[in-house]
């Protein structure tokens, strides 16, 4: 992975780790949210998974969020 990609997706990671904290949500509570594996959730927060534009916005949904608010890094 490129270090320009690896840090757009660390970035993301923390963005969205960010906001689910800050609504007091566990990746349990966001994975029930918009049905997406727990795990994966860890993996994007931490920047080690990519994820795709589906992706993104079901998390957006589970964080009631816009899918922009993602992306404003």
């Amino acid at each position: 992975m490129k270090e320009k990609d690896a840090s757009v997706l660390k970035k993301l990671g923390q963005k969205i780790l960010g906001i689910r904290l800050s609504k007091g949500l566990s990746q349990e509570d966001v994975s029930f949210r918009c049905d997406v594996d727990r795990a994966k959730i860890s993996k994007i927060e931490n920047g080690v998974a990519n994820c795709n534009v589906t992706t993104l916005v079901e998390l957006a949904k589970g964080l009631d969020i816009l899918p922009k608010d993602l992306l404003d890094f």
